[in-house]
Parts: C-alpha cells; structure tokens; sequence
C-alpha cells in the first residue's frame, strides 16, 4: 500500500513541475483577459505565478514583451478554432460564413466570456507604439482578409461590403456583451448575420 508521501512523488513524476516562463505566461494571459492589461502589475503576476520578479524579466524583457506574447497566444487560439469551423461547414462559402458567426455566437454565451482580448487591447492601447499594438491590428486584418476571401466566392453584390458587414456585427455583438451580457443584442448575432447576407444575396 502506498503511502500518502509516494503518491505525491509519483504525482510529481507524472505531472512535472511547470518552469517559471510558463507560469508567469499562463497567470498573465488569464489575469490580462479577466481584468485588462493595465488593471495588472508585474508584482501581482509574479506572486500569483509563485515566482520572482527577475524570473519574468529573465522570460520577458518588460511587461509590454509579455503582453504581445499573450496576444499572439490568444490569435493562435482563435485561428485553430476558425479553422476547424470553416472546416467543419464544408466548401460551400455560405455555410462557412455562418459557421464562423456561430462561432463567436457560441463564445459569447460562456460565462468565463469577458470580450475579444484583441478589441479590448485596442481600446486600452490607442497609441501606435505599443508593442501589443501590431499582434492586434495584423489580427483584425487577417480576420477582415478571410470574411472577403469567403464572400468573394459567393453569388453575393459587393462581397467585400457584405465581409465588412458582418466583421461589424462581430464587434458590435462584443460591445453590447459588456453591457447587456449574453442575453442582450448578441443574441441575434446569428439571426442578423443571415439577414444581412441575404440582403447582399444576388437576386
């Protein structure tokens, strides 16, 4: 029979420790997305992460540097999640399009849900100079850049205002969750989604 002490080394074994970079990784990007980039401070990270102050600057060169590193995360993140949506609906472009709002749709209706970490970066960081900044805009871009490579193949009057339309209603969905939460106007995302493709539907 093992004891108490030889379960929790062979715990150890099977889980090892993180090291410190991941720690202080993991406890920033979900301090970060729960509370806002400036709400959180180098010293809150390290004590939460259980670690020094020199163990993230050895990581990370500032806080800026740690910033942009969780946003290329949370783009990666996103990106996988996409894809298999697109893949998921097949090759017909309609069905992609929708795929991709139910996504969001979907997201929105998570409690843990707190906002896009990209547009709530955009909103904290105005300025240009932000390290975070370019993780951000390229984000948005490339995302605009698959809605119009999507409605392009489509029997759709001006794909690229219909991509532009519908990028729109993601955000406005994101805005109007912070203040009437899941049940408010992003409710209809998906509803006004199809609204809006038919409305550019070619007749």
């Amino acid at each position: 029979m093992k004891t108490k002490t030889a379960d929790t080394e062979a715990n150890c074994v099977c889980e090892p420790r993180k090291g410190a970079g991941l720690r202080i990784f993991e406890t920033a990007r979900e301090l970060f997305y729960k509370r806002g980039i400036r709400a959180v401070g180098v010293d809150e990270i390290v004590c939460q992460a259980g670690v020094t102050k020199p163990s993230l600057y050895r990581s990370y060169e500032s806080k800026d540097a740690l910033v942009a590193a969780c946003l290329e995360s949370y783009a990666e993140e996103s990106w996988v999640e996409i894809d298999a949506a697109v893949e998921a609906a097949g090759d017909n472009p309609r069905d992609q399009l929708r795929a991709i709002v139910t996504h969001y749709a979907v997201q929105m209706t998570s409690p843990d849900f707190r906002g896009c970490p990209m547009s709530n970066t955009a909103v904290e960081f105005p300025e240009p100079g932000h390290p975070g900044r370019p993780v951000v805009e390229d984000c948005k871009v490339a995302f605009r850049g698959r809605l119009v490579d999507i409605t392009r193949r489509m029997d759709v009057r001006e794909p690229e205002a219909l991509a532009d339309g519908l990028l729109m209603l993601i955000e406005g969905a994101y805005s109007t969750h912070h203040i009437f939460g899941s049940q408010g106007p992003a409710l209809t995302l998906v509803r006004a989604a199809d609204a809006l493709i038919g409305a550019y539907s070619a007749r």
